[in-house]
């Protein structure tokens, strides 16, 4: 039996998620994972293929019942929604400023500012048939920031870019982030930035293996158990900076059992 989801969380936290158990059939996909995002955090999640990340996305959005444990979500949640990939018929003529049309009626300056916060100016008469990859993903981030969302959630957003495309498509999302306050919940299988780019990191496969901040988790070895011993140095391509002090990442990671 599902646990009712719905509930009014307090204002300190978007999301909580306590001991959620996600079953297909009699396949246990998620075994009691607990995580939560308060306001303005970035809180990414990686995990490798089939590691259950995009099961845990639809569980939040509401798309997929979970068996049991508890989802608090704060009242009225306001949710920007960038999915893994979105397939747009080549040979149908239709504009950026027409895609950001299909959900909402906007006006010629709404849509500009959307995607100007996107990093996407000057795309507005563009055919979405003639984008590159991360011009679709900014559009698509444009499209997310409709209605002012508390929280941006992003399902593998950079899984058709290279590396470099990557790490300016989510320095561009952080910049959102400082910009309007919005929370963001990254689901990638990604090292290469991500971790970086978060103020905690939630690595998954079925269940929590370990979580923290990137510097903390970067040196666990439940993280090198997961993703082998390669990994020295991704931290470096691309760092980030802001104004606001994390804890002691050691003492305020959480490694489960």
């Amino acid at each position: 039996m599902c646990v009712v989801p719905a509930q009014i969380l307090n204002q300190v936290t978007l999301i909580n998620i306590k001991d959620i158990t996600v079953k297909y059939g009699e396949n246990i996909v998620l075994d009691k994972v607990s995580l939560d995002v308060a306001p303005g955090e970035i809180v990414t999640i990686v995990g490798p293929n089939g590691s259950g990340k995009t099961s845990l996305v639809k569980t939040i959005i509401g798309a997929l019942e979970y068996y049991s444990g508890s989802l608090i979500i704060k009242n009225n949640l306001r949710i920007g929604y960038i999915p893994q990939r979105l397939n747009i018929d080549n040979t149908l003529p239709m504009t950026v400023q027409r895609f950001l049309n299909l959900t909402h009626r906007l006006t010629k300056d709404e849509c500009l500012k959307a995607l100007s916060a996107a990093g996407a100016s000057g795309l507005l008469k563009a055919q979405m048939s003639n984008l590159s990859g991360g011009q679709f993903q900014r559009v698509l981030l444009a499209r997310a920031l409709q209605g002012d969302p508390e929280i941006l959630i992003l399902d593998e957003a950079t899984q058709s870019l290279d590396q470099a495309g990557s790490a300016d498509f989510y320095k561009q999302v952080e910049s959102v982030r400082d910009k309007k306050g919005c929370a963001v919940l990254m689901i990638s299988h990604e090292l290469h930035v991500v971790m970086s780019a978060s103020d905690k990191v939630i690595c998954l496969n079925g269940h929590v293996c370990c979580s923290g901040a990137p510097e903390a988790v970067a040196i666990m070895p439940e993280y090198h158990d997961l993703f082998g011993t390669g990994t020295d140095g991704t931290l470096a391509l691309y760092r980030h900076n802001h104004d606001h002090r994390h804890d002691d990442p050691v003492r305020s990671a959480e490694v489960s059992d």
